[in-house]
């Protein structure tokens, strides 16, 4: 449990603006910040960040919220998960009670992987300075990789002990639970089956299981999650046995989905979106030497092939990246299927071949960090030239050869969502393949078409393989008409709330009379005058959310004479009424300064007092319209004679009502 005080002291010390520009780039518009949304695909930037208000708010998808909301949302964390990440970045320090292993079994499963893998990335880091083995070997490993001591802690490398049970034993018995050992990969589990044709029956015991460390023996390199927990783990081999994986990783689990997970994104994130572009390479000391040399900016796809959810994180921080795998087959297959796949998301690709006999981990030892950072920036080729390389490589003169590396790179620069890039890309194949560039176009607009029709079409391979042909398009979805509505006051209500949470501490001055009858003026809060006048005529507020506000803005008052502010709801616990707040203080328009065209803009806060009135107007007039409606359902249903009379009055009195509070908005009623 983290402390309120603790709390406190966590939204007071954070930055919206830092904490989102940890995960996407972000450029100044006006007084606010702009980027792509984090939380779903776009290519024109409609996330807003408002440094002054403390609040991020998408008017694409609609997500808004504060810095923990952010973190929660984009994290996938709880609350307190989020409160901690922020505090670890902060470097507040919470005080909160230590959780034994045996009260840590009663936390979520989730929770449970997250603290099993800690205490291994601990153990682990612990062996490499603290015990002979894990000093003379996986230490002397790091310190022969050139690695120096900053380097090894950021990274949190460690060392797993050279014994088929070592860390499963000690994870046992300091009190953590076998079930998560397993579940979490750190620990495989084995049962001896028994020998086939032998008989069973009900009554047999199940087969006695074994459980051995995955990762014994080896060097530890953690993999984190963006808010630095340990999430996963891969380990590296140190024997020579050619029987033995050189590298060993962890299997994925409620905590790690490796198609989501880039290696060193979590150090690297904020080297990646101030330098504006990402650097991809292929293993675990590729990102870590880098990082040694200066270059931060870095992240591998750790083994594993580039998906989708790869490129949505690097995404959120940069359009622009630069691959460098290794330059043999595997890599070289590996780069081109990485190119497409990041041209298909709207990316910019460059790709960066190291000389002969080099990596990135090797090429980072031989030069300065200067010499580094020019390298990349000066050799990093385009796609298109990269693949004009590698595919006509030895085969000058085979035209064959040529031919098909024209289709190739021209099948590449017809997945750019992109016209206006697909057709400088055309321009730049046409000038390296020397080849017309109306060739080239024709080529494009027929893989495009052919693209196209069997997007709407269906697969026509797959369709020849099912035995059938697909001829199905997709018609567009119409929502039925909605009749009788149900009459409310949804927009009155929340202009109402709106104005109390934008204004309600400021002073208005009202027409009253003093102690002996004469016209005087008092002066009230925005929130007390709203009150006054909602208690005034009974108005309930029909929304729960808007109503939840007002009644803390009542009690507030009552009970300590004070007014919450927007912070108060921005920070609220209720999600509800955080988001509600957030979508009333955003705009995604910025005023231009046209007073240097002398034309003055009249702001609300200007005519507030008028806009209060406007406000608590319209809300009586829509509330007297729903009665009104409500009253004329009752009279044609033929009541009573005495009823109907009754109602028929209340109706007069009530369409005079609303003739006056139309005539105080200046209506005019036709009918």
């Amino acid at each position: 449990m983290i402390k309120k005080e603790d709390i406190d002291k966590i939204f007071d010390a954070v930055r919206i603006e830092e904490v989102v520009a940890d995960h996407v780039s972000l450029k100044k518009r006006g007084v606010n910040l702009i980027g792509c949304c984090p939380f779903h695909n776009e290519k024109t930037p409609s996330f807003y960040v408002s440094p002054v208000k403390g609040i991020y708010k998408c008017f694409g998808c609609g997500k808004g919220g504060h810095a923990v909301n952010f973190i929660m949302e984009l994290e996938k964390l709880s609350y307190p998960e989020a409160l901690r990440a922020l505090a670890k970045k902060y470097n507040i320090e919470i005080v909160e009670k230590e959780l034994t292993p045996e009260e840590s079994q009663f936390q979520s499963a989730k929770e449970s992987l997250f603290v099993v893998s800690s205490f291994a990335q601990k153990h682990f880091s612990e062996n490499l300075y603290n015990t002979d083995e894990g000093k003379s070997v996986g230490l002397g490993y790091f310190k022969e990789r050139g690695l120096r001591e900053d380097i090894i802690q950021r990274f949190q490398l460690g060392y797993s002990i050279n014994h088929r049970t070592a860390f499963t034993d000690i994870a046992i018995a300091t009190g953590y639970k076998i079930e998560y050992l397993v579940k979490s990969g750190l620990t495989i589990e084995y049962r001896n089956e028994p020998e086939p044709g032998t008989a069973q029956n009900a009554n047999m015991a199940p087969p006695e299981a074994r459980y051995v460390d995955r990762f014994w023996g080896r060097v530890m390199f953690p993999i984190h999650n963006k808010s630095g927990r340990v999430i996963a783990f891969g380990g590296r081999t140190l024997r020579t046995d050619k029987k033995t994986s050189k590298y060993v990783n962890s299997p994925e689990t409620e905590i790690y989905h490796k198609s989501d997970v880039l290696y060193g994104l979590y150090q690297s994130k904020a080297a990646i979106a101030k330098e504006k572009f990402c650097f991809l390479v292929e293993g675990y000391l590729d990102v870590i030497s880098l990082h040694q040399a200066g270059v931060e900016n870095v992240v591998a796809s750790s083994g594993t092939a580039l998906t989708a959810g790869h490129i949505k994180e690097i995404q959120r921080l940069t359009n622009d990246i630069t691959i460098s795998f290794d330059g043999d087959k595997a890599g070289i297959d590996a780069t081109i299927k990485s190119i497409d796949l990041l041209l298909e998301e709207g990316m910019n690709v460059k790709v960066l071949l190291f000389p002969d006999g080099d990596d990135p981990d090797s090429y980072s030892k031989k030069v300065s960090t200067e010499e580094l950072k020019t390298f990349i920036k000066d050799k990093a080729q385009t796609f298109i030239a990269y693949k004009a390389e590698i595919l006509t490589k030895d085969s000058q003169h085979d035209p064959l050869k040529k031919a098909e590396a024209i289709v190739s790179i021209v099948k590449s620069i017809a997945l750019i969502p992109d016209a206006i890039y697909r057709s400088v890309y055309i321009r730049e194949c046409s000038r390296i393949m020397e080849v017309d560039e109306q060739i080239l176009l024709s080529e494009l607009n027929k893989i495009r078409s052919k693209r196209f029709n069997e997007k709407n079409t269906g697969n026509p391979s797959q369709a020849k393989e099912n035995n059938y042909q697909t001829n199905y398009t997709e018609e567009p979805v119409i929502e039925p008409k909605k009749e009788n509505i149900a009459a409310d006051a949804e927009y009155q209500e929340r202009d109402i709330i709106r104005i109390m949470i934008n204004y309600g501490d400021r002073i208005v001055k009202v027409p009253g009379e003093d102690e002996e009858g004469n016209a005087t003026e008092a002066e009230l809060t925005v929130a007390e005058l709203i009150i006054h006048e909602i208690r005034h005529d009974n108005i309930v507020l029909e929304n729960l959310v808007y109503n939840s506000v007002l009644n803390e803005f009542i009690q507030s008052l009552d009970t300590y004479q004070v007014i919450p502010n927007q912070k108060h709801f921005i920070n609220h616990e209720n999600v509800a009424i955080c988001s509600l707040t957030v979508d009333l203080l955003s705009s995604p328009y910025h005023l231009s300064n046209w007073e240097q065209h002398d034309i003055f803009i009249t702001f609300e806060e200007d005519v507030l007092k008028k806009s209060i009135y406007n406000a608590i107007y319209a809300l009586k007039a829509r509330k007297l319209e729903i009665m009104i409606q409500d009253n004329q359902k009752r009279l044609r249903e033929n009541p009573p004679e005495e009823e109907m009379l009754t109602l028929m009055q209340t109706q007069q009195q009530l369409l005079e009502a609303k003739k006056i509070f139309n005539a105080l908005l200046g209506r005019i009623v036709v009918k």
